[in-house]
């Protein structure tokens, strides 16, 4: 379903491609109504803002949310296995999954980065995407959660994922999360720390403001300029 894939590219770090590509987006979403009208509605003031604001405000809003933040990393396996060996030993086992179904990363992206899992979402039957989808159900609703409570417009796109995964915030797992302080982006200082903590296990990290947007819309066949604009294939 290109659903998925167009959820992966709001979730990546905003370009003026991404910019260029709402439209397809946005016909993708309608078209396939995998995502319901009500959520759809919902996603509006996020597709808005992406289509028409500031790229550099829209920049700066990403860094704050996903890169400043552990506890809205995008990288799943952050909130299950932090930093330990367990960790790059999931990510391995996953990138095998996805060489087995016949899908290979081409960026910087990190196994467990959720616009990548989409992605690969994408090629695979409905059924069994949501099945996996709903493996880490529990972090993406306690991911919703958490961007709704900082009122955010990407708070929409998780929730309509953790919908689709039927999930939601009353396990043990999800409550443990929640448990965990909400990290401040502002406090730079205390992040430093926490940082300086972590050790690399697997590859580069792509949470640093990387525009890996790019590749993926590329790999959507998304439009680059509204002059040529299509639909996501």
């Amino acid at each position: 379903m290109r659903t998925f894939k167009a959820l992966s590219a709001l979730l990546t770090y905003p370009s003026e491609d991404l910019q260029a590509a709402i439209p397809a987006i946005r016909e993708v979403l309608d078209a396939e109504a995998l995502v319901h009208l009500g959520q759809r509605l919902a996603l509006e003031p996020l597709l808005e803002s992406l289509e028409a604001g500031d790229i550099y405000d829209l920049q700066e809003r990403y860094v704050l949310l996903f890169d400043r933040s552990r506890t809205l990393s995008l990288n799943l396996f952050e909130h299950i296995h932090g930093e330990s060996r367990d960790r790059g030993g999931a990510m391995v086992d996953l990138l095998e999954t996805y060489r087995a179904g016949g899908f290979d990363l081409t960026g910087p992206e990190l196994p467990d980065h959720l616009p990548v899992l989409l992605e690969y979402l994408s090629t695979r039957p409905l059924a069994e995407a949501k099945e996996i989808l709903a493996d880490a159900g529990h972090i993406i609703a306690v991911l919703a959660e958490r961007l709704s409570r900082r009122e955010t417009p990407y708070a929409a796109v998780l929730t309509a994922l953790a919908v689709l995964a039927q999930a939601g915030t009353d396990s043990a797992e999800a409550e443990a999360m929640l448990a965990e302080a909400d990290d401040d982006p502002e406090d730079l200082e205390a992040l430093d720390a926490v940082y300086e903590e972590a050790q690399v296990t697997f590859a580069p990290d792509p949470n640093a403001g990387c525009p890996i947007s790019r590749d993926i819309l590329a790999r959507m066949d998304v439009p680059k300029t509204p002059a040529s604009a299509g639909t996501a294939q």
